[in-house]
């Protein structure tokens, strides 16, 4: 048994975390020596997200992998409305095989497909708001640990400066970030807190309200240690008052007495409808947890759309086997069931985003962490209108 609860690889890969329906249809198909050649897309019918930053197909690759099926998906890290300019869902994977080759992973397959998502396409939505200024993704402690990495890469993918997670940044292969928590102030106290973090950290920032008023403690660490990058505020709730004019106050305080060179950042709590009064205020870097790690998942559903050459679906969803056809000018989204690609209203050339990634379980293309960001932000620069 496992030491936690938790699934662990073998009991995903096996098909063991999959609803019971599965396990039933799967029985009854058996039984009737029924197996049909099926083609399922992945598609959302409604988002919480106006742009859905794509995420996860790192994970159900090798889930699918040695099971004989074909995958064509749209590139990680791809970022686009969940419906096409004729109100089309747009297939974001799509899977050929025999049915009861891969049936009951359609439960995993959708769970790493829909959290992820959700997390890079919120992670897109702070990123586009806060344009230069940097944010760290602190949101691991408040979701189960087993899937800290995922949370990390999902927003990482999608702009954060950074991750806090020690695995997670092992896997990005990045330096981790963080600052210095409230227990090094409470064990040592603020000035020798201050000083070993000053002498050790190559970048300096300072926690400054685990005992003082904001004001007064970030007048004492500038005065104390000039040379800091960052001073940090985690203030909780029920002590911030207007949140930003306290930003306002220290920023004036420590310009004033020649400390411009001294940063504001700020963490605890912060959601996308406070980056910008923050950010006229004075902060120039963020540490966003919670609501990053507790982000909305994007609700994609799997479905048959063609059995046996045959286009079929159930009521709701649109039958047959598409493409997807994105504009290299305007980056407006057509999805076609044709092979030929069509032409866009704006006389941009059509491409298919579509790309096969499996063929007959053989994984045949992989990018790496790097070139799957690096898409994700210029999309999001470009792609995504606020």
């Amino acid at each position: 048994m496992n030491r936690f609860t938790m699934a662990n690889d073998s009991d995903i890969m096996n098909g063991a975390v999959t609803d019971v329906y599965f396990e039933k249809t799967m029985e009854y198909l058996t039984m009737l020596k029924r197996n049909p050649y099926v083609t399922m897309e992945v598609t959302t019918q409604s988002s919480a997200y106006e742009y859905i930053n794509f995420t996860g197909l790192n994970d159900v690759l090798p889930l699918l992998e040695s099971h004989n099926v074909d995958v064509y998906a749209i590139p990680e890290g791809t970022v686009l409305k969940p419906r096409d300019i004729n109100g089309i869902p747009v297939p974001f994977l799509r899977i050929s095989g025999k049915y009861l080759d891969f049936a009951e992973l359609e439960t995993p397959l959708l769970g790493f497909l829909c959290q992820a998502s959700g997390i890079s396409s919120y992670s897109s939505l702070l990123k586009k708001s806060l344009g230069n200024i940097p944010f760290i993704s602190f949101g691991i402690r408040r979701m189960h640990p087993a899937i800290s990495p995922m949370i990390d890469r999902s927003s990482y993918i999608a702009g954060a400066a950074g991750v806090s997670g020690v695995l997670s940044s092992k896997l990005l292969g990045i330096k981790p970030s963080g600052t210095m928590p409230h227990a090094l102030s409470l064990i040592l106290g603020d000035h020798d807190a201050w000083k070993v973090q000053h002498d050790n950290a190559s970048f300096r920032v300072f926690l400054i309200d685990t005992f003082m008023d904001e004001k007064f403690a970030a007048i004492k660490a500038a005065e104390e240690f000039p040379d800091i990058d960052f001073i940090r505020l985690d203030t909780p709730s029920s002590r911030r008052g207007n949140f930003p004019n306290l930003i306002r106050e220290i920023r004036w305080e420590l310009d004033i007495r020649g400390h411009k060179n001294i940063k504001i950042m700020v963490s605890g709590g912060i959601k996308l409808e406070d980056i910008p009064e923050l950010i006229s205020a004075g902060v120039e870097s963020f540490g966003i947890g919670t609501s990053i790690s507790s982000a909305k998942p994007v609700d994609f559903g799997m479905d048959i759309v063609n059995i046996d050459g045959t286009d079929i679906t159930k009521r709701g969803k649109f039958s047959g086997i598409k493409n997807v056809y994105r504009c290299k000018t305007c980056n407006d989204v057509i999805a076609g069931y044709s092979d030929t690609k069509p032409t866009c209203h704006c006389g941009g050339t059509m491409e298919n985003i579509l790309q096969p990634y499996m063929e007959n379980g053989k994984i045949i293309k992989n990018e790496d962490i790097e070139t799957v960001r690096q898409r994700s932000l210029a999309q999001i620069e470009n792609v995504m209108n606020l």
